[in-house]
Parts: C-alpha cells; structure tokens; sequence
C-alpha cells in the first residue's frame, strides 16, 4: 500500500518556514549595524576582527573616498574596527603601507591591524543591553575617526577627529616612501618601555600613570585612549541596540 506523505510533507515545509522565519528575526534582534563611511580624499580599506562572538559580515573591503559600507554584527560581539590605507595590489596581493593585515586580500580573516593604528572597539551587548565602544590609541594612530550611535539610549559619541600625523613627533612617525607621515607611534610601541605599556611593575592604574606622550594625543583627542588605563573619559556606553556610523577623515 502507496503511504500518503503529501499532507505529512506540506506540514514539515510549513514548521521548517516557521523556524528559519523566527531564526531570522532573531538574528536581526541580535545584531548591529556598523556603516562605515571614507571622508578621506583617497581608497581607504576598512577591516574589523573579533574577539568574541561569531565574526561580522565582512573583515575588510575597499571604500573610495566618499563612500559607505554596511558591516552586520552579530550579538553578543566584541572587537575592533581599524583602516588600512596606502594601498597597492601586485600580482593579485594587496599590501598596505598603513594599518596592513597580512591577508593579501581585502578580507583580513581574523587578523588584527599592524600597528600604529587608530582602533574603534566594540563590545556589543544582546538583546538591546548595554554596549561599550571606544577609540583607542594605545596602539598609535593612522587615522582619525567619529563613532555615532544610531537609536539607543543613553548614547554618547566619540572620537579622534585630528589628524596626529601631521604633528607627529620625529622618533615616534612612521614614514611613507615619499617621507610623509602615515603613522604616529605610541610611546608603548615605539620605546617598548614598562612604564609606557603598562606592563612589569606598571601593571595596574595606580601604578601606570599619565606621560608626556601620551598627554600628546590625549591634548589632541581627549575623547580617546591616550595609555592602557586611560578609562574613565574614554569608554562610552549605549543601550537598547544602537547601530553606529563610524566615519574615517570625518
């Protein structure tokens, strides 16, 4: 006897639609929105790595000047967005001279940015909790950026809207092949020192303290993470699942 399994199949399709539907809105509950926009006057390449959570949409692409680009996190997530710029392909390998990955693609996959670079760091929070984000310059600077919320509540932008290069101080600029500036190193990473990484007996907030180098980029980006514990004027929160445009050169 021939089994009657059109009714059995037609229920199947509709529970299976029911479940993608409700997985579907789940995930668009449990994420955010990262538009990136390029203000600069040239290519830049955007690129974000995860600490946690599942990784973004896209770990980096290419962003003319002028134009934006959605990125979707998922939630819980924690991480860092960054540019890469002075940028050349050859022989299908993408290098570039600021804020490289080593991928030789667009795609970072995972891989963080060489420093000195400019850091935006998330940690995004489920279902609409409490994000925290930053700029950071403990790892030096590349380039300046704005972080603004988009919804939520309780939100704050930030930013490092100077460009640190042009006053960059001799021993601690990184230099392009035609001897301009493309990167400002911290003190941490350009004299490997306890006292300006925070690190051997400077590890701790009572015992690393403010120095003239880093009073150098917080007098220019007071919003930013200037050293290791520069936490109190630097960490900013948003509830109730924000997105946020986050725009290079702004």
């Amino acid at each position: 006897m021939a089994l009657k399994v059109k009714a059995p199949s037609l229920i199947s399709a509709m529970l299976l639609l029911v479940v993608l539907m409700a997985s579907l809105h789940l995930t668009a509950v449990n994420a955010s929105i990262f538009t990136i926009k390029n203000n600069c006057p040239y290519t830049i390449y955007p690129a974000t790595s995860t600490g946690q959570g599942s990784p973004a949409s896209s770990t980096g692409f290419e962003l003319v000047s002028q134009a934006s680009s959605t990125v979707n996190v998922p939630a819980p997530w924690s991480g860092r967005v960054w540019a890469r710029f002075v940028c050349s392909t050859n022989n299908g390998r993408l290098t570039c001279r600021s804020g490289d990955c080593g991928s030789g693609q667009e795609s970072c996959n995972g891989a963080g940015g060489t420093p000195p670079v400019t850091l935006v760091e998330f940690t995004i929070a489920a279902n609409g909790g409490q994000d925290f984000y930053d700029v950071s310059l403990v790892d030096g600077f590349n380039l300046p950026v704005t972080v603004i919320p988009q919804g939520g509540s309780g939100c704050q932008s930030t930013e490092c809207p100077v460009d640190i290069n042009a006053q960059c101080p001799g021993d601690q600029s990184v230099k392009n092949d035609d001897g301009g500036t493309i990167g400002c190193k911290s003190a941490c990473l350009a004299f490997n020192e306890p006292q300006y990484c925070c690190t051997g007996d400077y590890d701790s907030p009572a015992t690393c303290k403010p120095s003239s180098y880093s009073e150098f980029f917080k007098n220019l980006c007071p919003q930013a993470y200037s050293y290791a514990y520069d936490d109190e004027s630097s960490t900013f929160t948003c509830s109730g699942g924000a997105n946020y445009l986050i725009t290079f050169c702004p």
